[in-house]
């Protein structure tokens, strides 16, 4: 499997997080749970196949995706079809960088998933034509800055105070939410529109996201957990709290997590095998 990140170019490094491209991925499942990290994307398969969401508790389909589509913020996990010999190519925004691009708001995209030429039109398709016939990465990932370059409305950028409070929630424990709202300059209710504009979640839901990515950073390629340490440096008030919000976002309590061996993933994991 060839599997590349891009770091983008200076200019739009402020909004995009990476740029990615993978192909001969063989994946011995047909379906995988995501588990949100709070970013947008745009996704293009550059395969052929059509990809499917699932019911999260069923598994039956209740959603199909061709060519490119936007996936918003996501509030829990999301059930989605593996591919064998799949080929992809996804532009990942941070947290408050989709908006100058989508020309947007995120709450309109949030929870969703959607045909990506409803959004920026018949030119994001023009684009995936352009990157399946370009003949190396580098050339994908060009053109796919250079798409975003047209794009971009510095117009929209969120302001200073915004990226103040989403660093703040990034790196402050979250015992300090209040404390870091009423830093914000101007109204909680203003702040909590802001984030939905640029994120399509409130300061609050988002942070819950942030602490669960912060588990899945500590247990990653570790053997044994102590599940309560972890429980409650990360600021949840109990045991069952932490186990209810594990599950929120994974679909797994903690030990099915482990005995699973899916502390050695990333945010994509296999709910079944195909052999």
């Amino acid at each position: 499997m060839e599997f590349l990140q891009h770091k983008p170019s200076e200019e739009l490094a402020q909004h995009v997080e990476t740029i990615m491209f993978f192909s001969g991925f063989m994946p011995d499942h047909e379906v995988e749970r995501v588990v949100p990290t709070g970013h947008a994307f745009i996704i293009f398969e550059l395969d052929g196949y059509t990809r499917h969401t699932f019911d999260n508790d069923t598994l039956k389909p209740n959603g199909t995706f061709t060519k490119v589509w936007i996936s918003g913020l996501h509030r829990n996990y999301l059930s989605i079809s593996a591919h064998t010999d799949s080929s992809m190519f996804v532009i990942q925004f941070k947290p408050h960088g989709a908006y100058p691009f989508l020309h947007k708001h995120m709450i309109e995209l949030a929870e969703k998933i959607v045909p990506a030429e409803e959004v920026l039109g018949d030119d994001i398709l023009h684009l995936r034509d352009d990157i399946t016939s370009a003949t190396t990465p580098n050339e994908k990932f060009g053109l796919a800055e250079q798409w975003l370059k047209q794009r971009y409305k510095p117009e929209l950028n969120p302001s200073t105070d915004l990226l103040d409070i989403i660093n703040r929630l990034q790196q402050e424990p979250v015992s300090n939410l209040n404390n870091i709202i009423e830093h914000f300059p101007h109204s909680q209710k203003h702040l909590i529109d802001l984030f939905k504009k640029y994120l399509g979640l409130t300061p609050k839901y988002y942070q819950r996201i942030l602490r669960f990515n912060e588990i899945m950073q500590r247990i990653q390629h570790k053997e044994k957990v102590a599940w309560t340490d972890i429980a409650y440096s990360c600021g949840y008030s109990d045991q069952s709290h932490f186990i209810k919000e594990f599950k929120h976002f994974s679909g797994f309590n903690p030990k099915e997590f482990i005995d699973q061996s899916h502390n050695s993933q990333s945010n994509f994991f296999p709910i079944d095998t195909s052999g």
